[in-house]
């Protein structure tokens, strides 16, 4: 069950997608329950559309919940939710705990969740799932999987913990070789570059991102694509000097080219249960750097394959002046994106499966 089934989508959207690509070409007969559904639908898969009237209004995630539970109960065996929905075998807690988030990223957490009907709705319906004793947590990462058995005390064997896919054709080195000079033209771009992809920008911790580049060596520069408000964060570049040196790019549909003109990926955010733009750049040979709060650090060996830190980020951009480090540790990176594909996700999830059938 996922409300928005498209190949194009963000997050749970993206996999629940190229999950069921890659179930459909198995021996399993699966069926996607959605609100709306854009692209392609995978060969081997049926879909089936709910009532989508009020999407726009608040309450929306109750009602595609009703609405799924209606069309689901007793006739599947397994039932997996990449929406917040409250019935199901699997859920799928791709954002963590909400009540985490809210503690963690936002500011004056408790009012923001007593004042916003929907950030009520969605703490109170994760608590009636994870303290539901008959459901399996599906979880992107261990960090995801000890938040909410911290919180809601969660037994071990109702917490399954499977890493995220990657497309390792789509994002791929070959993308540094192939139209690499020629973008880096078309975008300015002149010294060393780190990358930074996506949108919730604080989050994300782009401001973080900005004062690393301007501890960082004369000439290095930063690449930022994604949805967000430019202004405060352009005013604390001008206010580090550093302005000159990033470059804003918006929203892209190129993003697997764009890993191809970086020589290092950076994301020091401060809540991500597991960030797939660090396994996509992974995949494309780029070293990444990211904070403790990111589930995708679990898949970072310190040095090896990338850098992993807990607050200050000030030296993360002198990885640029090394170029000799920098390409062993994306071939490393590569190497393990290559452990991580959504073929190997689709064997986990069927062995999921199978437990949640016992």
């Amino acid at each position: 069950m996922i409300e928005r089934f498209e190949p194009g989508g963000e997050g749970a959207e993206r996999a629940a997608w190229y999950l069921a690509r890659e179930l459909g070409t198995r021996r399993v007969d699966l069926t996607v329950v959605c609100r709306t559904r854009a692209g392609t639908v995978p060969r081997g898969v049926d879909v089936i559309r709910v009532a989508s009237w009020g999407a726009w209004l608040p309450g929306r995630t109750g009602r595609f919940s009703r609405a799924a539970q209606r069309v689901t109960r007793d006739l599947f065996d397994v039932v997996h939710a990449f929406s917040r929905t409250r019935y199901q075998n699997v859920y799928r807690s791709g954002g963590g705990c909400h009540a985490d988030y809210l503690e963690q990223v936002c500011a004056r957490p408790r009012l923001r969740r007593w004042l916003s009907p929907r950030h009520r709705g969605i703490v109170k319906l994760e608590r009636r799932v994870f303290r539901d004793p008959v459901q399996i947590i599906h979880c992107d990462s261990q960090r995801a999987a000890q938040a909410i058995a911290d919180r809601y005390d969660v037994p071990p064997g109702r917490l399954w913990v499977i890493y995220n896919g990657v497309d390792t054709e789509r994002f791929h080195p070959r993308h540094r070789e192939g139209s690499r000079a020629s973008l880096r033209a078309a975008l300015g771009l002149a010294g060393p570059t780190a990358l930074f992809v996506g949108s919730d920008w604080e989050r994300k911790g782009l401001d973080r991102a900005i004062e690393a580049l301007a501890h960082g060596p004369a000439g290095t520069e930063l690449v930022v694509a994604g949805r967000g408000n430019e202004r405060p964060y352009r005013a604390v570049a001008e206010g580090l000097g550093v302005g000159q040196r990033i470059h804003w790019l918006g929203r892209r549909e190129d993003v697997a080219e764009l890993y191809g003109v970086a020589d290092l990926f950076v994301l020091p955010t401060r809540y991500d249960p597991f960030s797939d733009a660090c396994l996509e750049a992974m995949a494309s040979g780029l070293p990444v750097v990211t904070s403790g709060a990111n589930g995708a650090a679990e898949l970072i060996g310190q040095g090896e394959n990338g850098l992993v830190f807990d607050e200050s980020f000030e030296t993360a951009f002198h990885l640029l002046s090394e170029p000799r480090r920098l390409a062993r540790m994306g071939a490393a990176a590569r190497r393990t994106a290559e452990e991580h594909s959504w073929a190997r996700h689709a064997d986990e999830v069927m062995a999921l499966y199978t437990r949640a059938r016992i």
